[in-house]
Order: structure tokens, then C-alpha cells, then sequence
């Protein structure tokens, strides 16, 4: 059925459907969340879709055409080294033809803009300093933080925009405190597609203006419609590795500015006296300091081209076989130039059940939420993409913020971001200290 008949019934119906969890009825209320969300919520607005080149943005920007809006499409172009990038991943010629091709498809004005310098400055940059640091960086967290919400934002309102639209899966409510407005950031309706994670460090001010028309539809229906609607992006497989950059070779791409320098890797076993630690169940500040491994914990095994091209919990790329279990990452030191390995995902090395974010790293969705010090909150967290939400309680410090998880976590790093919800609302996240 062609959307354009739907929806007279469909803003009737809003609320009778707006509160219908898309989860739950996903054929029969999906494409009516969304639209209806559309219609209540922006009316006869110009709006700015980001169009990626991907499906998610193409069906993004139809259904706002389709609630008669005022859309413009504007592709960003965020890099242009291919040092590292494996061939035939994402490049970005393609995706500017395929956004082209969505925007003549829906007849729609297409704009584009070169954001490489700013990209390079507030995201490849920080990159760098991190893993310099043996820190993991987000680079999709900070590609939405610095570029998407802000400097294109900003293109955006130079179009005149009233609004900015992505593809992510994720949804913006919006409600009238002390006759202000106040926007919470809320998780997708598709539990394997849900993309709050990536959004978790948006700022009132950015949410002023974000539309997510896809957040409410399974990516399968995003799909149908697409091909219903003969997008070029149909079909398109969705984008992986850094955001704007495409899968990359990470150490080759690390060493346009880290020089590599080859040292040791040293296995932790399993016996190992530094693992066994008499730390009080509820000791949030013992519990989160990781394992200070030295070389006399360990037996070399191998050696590596540097430590700041390693994460801790990573499998893949350590070059050493002949063992029953995979060995994993799990701790580096930067200034000494040394890898500890240990067998086994369920190595005790790997987890903790602690973890602290220094103070100036604190970001609430919400600020009037803010914890104060002394104060402790229960929270669902994850500190990674699509990791399932774990229970915790956060701890608010005069040094920072801690998370004391229920159970212990696997590969907790550094750098890394964690998000803490309530319910499906993503109330904050902060970068990991330790």
C-alpha cells in the first residue's frame, strides 16, 4: 500500500499507536509509528536529511518527503587518504553517486559539502592521541558528537534547515518541563539494529534538531521499502569499520602518524599471583584498577610491531597459533612496549567489575540528572556497540564516576565509551578512564 494513502488515518490513529512498542507489533505498527511520529511531531518543516549513500538515510528521507516536507539531501565527504582502507570497502565516490541517485529517485535538491578538514582535526586526530596513549578510542561516537550534530548540522542550517534527519535507529522523544522543551535519546525499536550507543554523547542543543524517521521500523521493513520505492540503495550492504573511512588495515592506517616498534608479547597463565586479589565486594575503587602486569608475570611468546596498535580483548592479528583456545589482549604497556596475552575467553585476566570515569568526562543526556557526590543510581550499561545491557550502579565520586557492575565485564579498555540506561532512555555516557 502506498504511504501517501496511509496517512490521513495514520495521524488520526497517532494516539492510539504511539505508545506501541514496534517490538512487539512490528508488521502492523512500524510504518505507522513512524509516520505517525512524523506527522504529529514535525509539521511542514524543511529538512536536512544527511543522505550516506546507505539504505537507512535513502528511506529516511523518503518517508519525511512522503509526510510532506520540504527535504533536501546533503552528502558530507569526510576523508580522502586511502592509506590503510582495504579496496573496495566504502569508498565514498560510490556513496556520493548512490545518495545522487536517492535524490533524484525522490526528486529531492542534493547538496554537498567537503568536511575533511574538520573530520581530520575532531576525529582522526583524536584517534591518533588515543591509541598513542593505548587507549581505544570511538571514532563513530565522536564522528556523531563533533561532525554530524555539529559541523554539518551547521551546513544544514546555512539551507535553511529546521531540522536535521539521519538513518540511525534510534528515537527522540520530547517533553515540556517548567515550560521548556527537554529531549531524552531513546533506544530503536530493532534490538539488533538499535544505534543509541553511537549517539550517547548529543547535548540538548543537538537534540533540538535530530529526526531519526527510522527508529521506529525493523531493518527488514526499511529495507521493503526501499525496493518497493526503487532506491538504488536497496540492496547496498550496510558500512562497517570507522565512521566516514570504511574498513581499514588499523595498524597501517595508526602509522601514518605512530611509528611501529617491534617488543615482546608475555602470556599471562591462569596461575599467575597477581591475578588473586583480596578486594571487598562492594571496594568500586579497588575493583576497577586493572591488573598491572609486568614481564616477570609472564613467559615471552612472540613479539609485536607496537603496543599502541592493540586493544585490549583483541583476538585477531597477534600472529602466535598452535594453541587450543585463542589468545586475547589483555593489558598493554605503552612505555615499556610490551603485549600480555592470555588463552581463553573466560581468562580472568580479560574481566573486571569495575570501572571509572574521571569527572570532566561525565555527559548526562538530560543535565538535570546529574548525580551528586556521594550519590549511587541502578542503571542497565554496556561499554560497546551491541553489547546486552548489563546491570550496574553507578557511583558518583569526588574523583570521577564509578560503574559497579553485578557481574564481571569482559575487555573493559580504555577510551572506550560507556552508556548507562534507563529503560529504553539512554541517560549518559562518559569515556573510561580505567
Amino acid at each position: 500500500m502506498q504511504v501517501n494513502l496511509l496517512l490521513p488515518s495514520l495521524i488520526r490513529t497517532f494516539d492510539i499507536v504511539e505508545h506501541t512498542s514496534a517490538r512487539q507489533y512490528p508488521n502492523k505498527f512500524g510504518i505507522a509509528l513512524a509516520y505517525s511520529y512524523i506527522c504529529k511531531n514535525f509539521i511542514d518543516m524543511r529538512i536536512v536529511v544527511g543522505l550516506s549513500g546507505g539504505v537507512d538515510s535513502s528511506v529516511a528521507a523518503y518517508l519525511l518527503k512522503e509526510a510532506g516536507h520540504d527535504v533536501v539531501g546533503l552528502f558530507m565527504r569526510n576523508w580522502h587518504d586511502t592509506t590503510g582502507t582495504l579496496e573496495g570497502d566504502c569508498p565514498w565516490y560510490d556513496d556520493q553517486v548512490f545518495a545522487e541517485l536517492v535524490a533524484k529517485r525522490l526528486d529531492i535538491p542534493f547538496h554537498y559539502v567537503d568536511l575533511s578538514e574538520q573530520y581530520r582535526a575532531r576525529v582522526v586526530e583524536y584517534m591518533f592521541a588515543e591509541y598513542e596513549r593505548g587507549r581505544t578510542p570511538n571514532p563513530d561516537v565522536l564522528c556523531n558528537r563533533e561532525i554530524k550534530f555539529d559541523v554539518f548540522l551547521k551546513e544544514a542550517l546555512k539551507l535553511g534547515a529546521e531540522a536535521v534527519a539521519t538513518g540511525h535507529y534510534c528515537r527522540r522523544a520530547e517533553r515540556i518541563v517548567d515550560g521548556r522543551s527537554v529531549y531524552s535519546l531513546l533506544a530503536g525499536c530493532d534490538p539488533n539494529k538499535d544505534q543509541s550507543y553511537f549517539l550517547c554523547q548529543l547535548s540538548q542543543e543537538q537534540l533540538r534538531y535530530a529526526m531519526f524517521p527510522v527508529g521506529e521500523l525493523l531493518k527488514p521493513e526499511v529495507r521493503r521499502i526501499a525496493r518497493e520505492q526503487h532506491l538504488a540503495t536497496a540492496k547496498r550492504k550496510d558500512s562497517q569499520g570507522i565512521c566516514f573511512v570504511g574498513k581499514v588495515d588499523l595498524p597501517v592506517f595508526l602509522q601514518q602518524k605512530l611509528a611501529a616498534r617491534e617488543g615482546n608479547v608475555h602470556e599471562i597463565r591462569r596461575d599467575c599471583a597477581r591475578l588473586v586479589r583480596d578486594i571487598a565486594a562492594d571496594d568500586y575503587r579497588a575493583l576497577s584498577e586493572p591488573y598491572a602486569f609486568t614481564v616477570r608475570d609472564g613467559k615471552k611468546i612472540g613479539t609485536h610491531n607496537g603496543a599502541h596498535f592493540y586493544t585490549i580483548g583483541q583476538r585477531k592479528g597477534l600472529g602466535i597459533g598452535g594453541r587450543k583456545e585463542s589468545l586475547f589482549v589483555v593489558a598493554t604497556d605503552i612505555r615499556e612496549n610490551v603485549i600480555y596475552v592470555a588463552e581463553g575467553d573466560s581468562h580472568p585476566a580479560l574481566y573486571r567489575r569495575a570501572l571509572r570515569i574521571r569527572p570532566e568526562e561525565v555527559h548526562w543526556i538530560e543535565p538535570a540528572e546529574s548525580m551528586a557526590e556521594g550519590e549511587r543510581r541502578c542503571y542497565a550499561v554496556r561499554i560497546r556497540y551491541r553489547q546486552p545491557l548489563q546491570q550496574a550502579e553507578l557511583i558518583a565520586d569526588a574523583d570521577g564516576l564509578y560503574i559497579l557492575f553485578d557481574t564481571p565485564q569482559r575487555g573493559i579498555a580504555a577510551g572506550q565509551f560507556a552508556a548507562w540506561y534507563d529503560g529504553e532512555r539512554l541517560a549518559g555516557s562518559g569515556v573510561i578512564d580505567r
